[in-house]
């Protein structure tokens, strides 16, 4: 364990959780989670007297070890990574000897890792609804742990919640009974015998309802949008059987899916056993699919093999980018992987813009000391991850060749978590015959240089060809070429070809706002409702200040809640002087019934204070 995690207080060099039984009471009344967490604990060296779990916002009754009542102590509160807490051993541990530390607690209403919803933010507006979101470090805002990746363990949990609501978690379900305490609550059992890391623990609890869309999968969401999920993503199992093929077996069991209300933060959450999703993913045409490609990756690269840190996190999601964009290569031709690979590193050029060629965040490695995960977010890890990926496959000898690399690699390392280094070693020996063509690449450039990759990969252009000339008339468009544009220009594009039609005129300076105004009359993209056109469409209106955009945009800001595209929007609106003002009180107005973590960010791309509400 030779890395230490900047991100969390857990000291794993001393002692490590191997499994946790989590009894816990879901109270919406005072937004509380209630119980006890059981944590079996190994000890990595003699005469160990204390350990050190992650805990934030947590209030700590009681910590019993093998039963004997023990001292324990919150320690100072650090701004994001919240409070550890040290418990004294009633007795000294040899190494290798475990224990079962028992921890009774209850989580704050302001919780980082959840979000309470009200029956009115649920479709059904009839119940409440809860759901976490545990990655990166947000598990010790639900219950004390060893909240770093470097970490796996199993869990068993039992939930009591009121009877007529639903509860899920990342595991395999194992049955459920009335409460013996309550008899309005039910208690619903989960069984997780894969080890994982503390962030991918998950629990959501609402009046959901399922349907089966394959033989290992449900989907799960409230009855008013179950049957139009499970229409969008009926593709998952023939992608399930194609990453099989791709990575080796799926260990998991059961992969089901959870659509969840629109304050989701994120596209998708690799939850083992049980992916969350946003709901702006369903298009009505399973256009947007690539997210569930992406979801089911994850179960090989991130929750089978993990990073040991955050500053690691490029080698989860660089490897799942990889392996989502194999599967559509499988599904929908190598052409189309090639252009998702082009609309990859358009993104990274989107980002690294917004971010600054210079900024630290924009290395394949960022570090990490005394930076909260959660703000040095971004697509860098995705796509500068994948780029390197992409360009080794076209080096050591194309896609056959680089997939057996890949499997191998996850052979190798499941079960565990890794870092670069380990990766780097891996790919040395593997490719051991191919070591000079490996000593041509640039790594420290790749790697910890700011900015742009050193070498752009080479992309099939055969599907770009169409948007690069579409968006290129717009560009050079002089008022008087206006006419020539019409609705027939679209009608050989796929959405997935409109989506990068758009990316590609927001690369460039912002287009005059008659030009816009001519794009609404010819495509009336304001009727567009796949949330990646309409999201980037609106930007594309902002930034050309034009100022019957601004309602559309606060509305697609405010209704839906994944950072993607809230994020955006939001900065746009707050960059055009006429919609400041707007933007902040919109914002201000929104920010009870955003998730706690977007809420943070977005006051912090405004400007706003954190105290200040209306």
């Amino acid at each position: 364990m030779a890395e230490s995690d900047p991100s969390s207080f857990a000291s794993p060099a001393d002692h490590l959780t191997q499994h946790l039984y989590l009894r816990c009471r879901v109270d919406f009344g005072s937004r509380a989670l209630r119980g006890t967490a059981a944590l079996t604990v190994r000890a990595e060296r003699d005469g160990l007297r204390c350990l050190v779990l992650d805990t934030k916002d947590l209030q700590i009754n009681k910590v019993a070890v093998n039963g004997q009542e023990a001292k324990f102590a919150l320690g100072q509160r650090h701004s994001f990574k919240g409070t550890p807490l040290e418990i004294t051993l009633p007795f000294e541990l040899r190494r290798g000897q475990d224990v079962i530390v028992e921890t009774s607690f209850e989580t704050s209403p302001k919780s980082s890792a959840l979000q309470w919803l009200t029956p009115e933010q649920t479709s059904g507006k009839k119940h409440p609804f809860l759901f976490s979101q545990c990655q990166a470090i947000h598990c010790r805002a639900i219950l004390p742990c060893q909240d770093t990746p470097s970490v796996k363990l199993t869990y068993y949990a039992e939930v009591s919640v009121p009877k007529e609501l639903v509860a899920l978690m990342s595991a395999n379900r194992d049955g459920e009974m009335p409460d013996p305490e309550d008899s309005n609550r039910k208690i619903y059992r989960f069984s997780q015998k894969v080890p994982i890391p503390c962030y991918l623990i998950a629990f959501v609890v609402g009046a959901l309802e399922s349907r089966q869309i394959g033989p290992r999968t449900l989907v799960w969401a409230e009855k008013e949008l179950v049957d139009k999920s499970a229409y969008e993503f009926a593709e998952t199992e023939a992608m399930l059987k194609t990453a099989e093929d791709l990575a080796g077996p799926y260990v998991w069991g059961q992969y089901d899916l959870l659509v969840l209300p629109p304050s989701f933060p994120y596209g998708g959450m690799e939850n083992p056993c049980l992916t969350f999703v946003t709901p702006t993913l369903l298009a009505g045409d399973r256009s947007l699919s690539n997210v569930i490609a992406h979801e089911i990756s994850h179960s090989w690269t991130g929750n089978l093999v993990t990073n040991k840190t955050w500053e690691h996190f490029w080698l989860n999601e660089g490897h799942t980018v990889y392996l989502e964009r194999r599967i559509g290569g499988r599904l929908f031709g190598e052409q189309f992987r090639h252009f998702q690979a082009l609309g990859g590193w358009r993104e990274l050029q989107n980002t690294i813009n917004t971010l600054g060629e210079t900024s630290p965040f924009t290395n394949l490695i960022p570090k990490l000391n005394e930076v909260d995960p959660d703000v040095a977010y971004s697509t860098v890890p995705y796509e500068k991850g994948f780029a390197l990926l992409f360009h080794l496959e076209q080096l050591l000898g194309g896609p056959d060749v680089f997939i057996g690399f890949l499997k191998a690699y996850i052979q190798q390392f499941a079960y565990r978590s890794a870092v670069t280094e380990d990766w780097k070693k891996f790919l040395y020996s593997y490719f051991k015959d191919k070591v000079d063509v490996l000593n041509k690449v640039d790594w420290n450039a790749w790697m910890h240089t700011p900015g742009m990759p050193p070498v752009k990969p080479t992309y099939d252009m055969t599907l770009s060809n169409a948007c690069v000339a579409l968006s290129q008339r717009w560009t050079k468009a002089k008022e008087s070429d206006l006419c020539s544009f019409s609705s027939a220009d679209l009608k050989d594009l796929s959405s997935h070809q409109l989506i990068e039609f758009l990316a590609l005129l927001l690369l460039e300076a912002p287009l005059p706002v008659s030009h816009v105004k001519r794009m609404q009359e010819v495509y009336n993209f304001n009727a567009v409702n796949n949330s990646e056109i309409r999201f980037r469409w609106l930007r594309l209106c902002i930034q050309a200040k034009w100022e019957e955009a601004i309602p559309l945009a606060l509305k697609m800001a405010t209704e839906q809640g994944r950072m993607k595209f809230t994020r955006p929007l939001f900065r746009d609106l707050y960059n055009f002087e006429k919609s400041r003002d707007q933007a902040v009180s919109s914002f201000m107005q929104h920010r009870v019934r955003m998730h706690p973590v977007a809420a943070m960010l977005v006051a912090k791309d405004l400007k706003v204070g954190q105290g200040q509400t209306v």
